[in-house]
């Protein structure tokens, strides 16, 4: 079995603006992934929303051995990671195919596979 890491990327200045009945549309796109994913045979092993990208720390070589350690996050994106899916399967195609119809409902995601 092959496990999938599916990122949800998001500009989080304007996802915090949205007025109620957006991130009510929201909720239930998800909700109907999670259906989506049990009725296909993927186990959802995680999935959880991230905290804002300004509560990161970034951490990073100093050059000299050490660590450089930061608050916020690593780089300067419009869009950050916030949250994530980690689903196993037996069946790619059939998770593509639930991960195209959870992005065609207007959700931004990456799909990559763990590295075996």
């Amino acid at each position: 079995m092959s496990r999938y890491l599916i990122l949800l990327p998001a500009p989080e200045a304007e996802w915090a603006n949205l007025p109620p009945e957006v991130h009510e549309k929201g909720m239930a796109s998800h909700g109907q992934f999670h259906k989506d994913l049990a009725e296909g045979g993927h186990t959802l092993v995680l999935g959880h929303p991230l905290e804002p990208s300004a509560q990161a720390t970034s951490m990073r070589p100093d050059g000299a051995g050490g660590a450089l350690v930061t608050a916020g996050p690593f780089t300067e994106s419009a869009e950050q990671i916030v949250g994530f899916y980690l689903v196993e399967t037996d069946d790619e195609a059939g998770l593509r195919k639930a991960c195209e119809e959870f992005s065609a409902r207007g959700e931004l995601i990456e799909f990559r596979k763990l590295a075996e």
